[in-house]
């Protein structure tokens, strides 16, 4: 699974990074999201997954 953010549409809500630090940031110049982790293993997947989920935004996207 790949993590797919598309930084146009990203609102800089945060809601990624409140979800999972460890494999969202936010930009400091806009608060955009940066994936950290493009290819979460493990737990990761599924914290990707509700991120995906609850981005208010859709900006982000999951790639099986």
């Amino acid at each position: 699974m790949k993590i797919i953010a598309d930084t146009g549409k990203c609102v800089g809500a945060g809601q990624c990074v409140l979800t999972e630090p460890e494999v969202f940031d936010q930009s400091e110049d806009d608060g955009t999201v940066i994936v950290l982790v493009t290819e979460p293993e493990g737990e990761l997947v599924e914290k990707a997954r509700q991120a995906v989920h609850i981005c208010p935004s859709q900006a982000l996207s999951l790639a099986e």
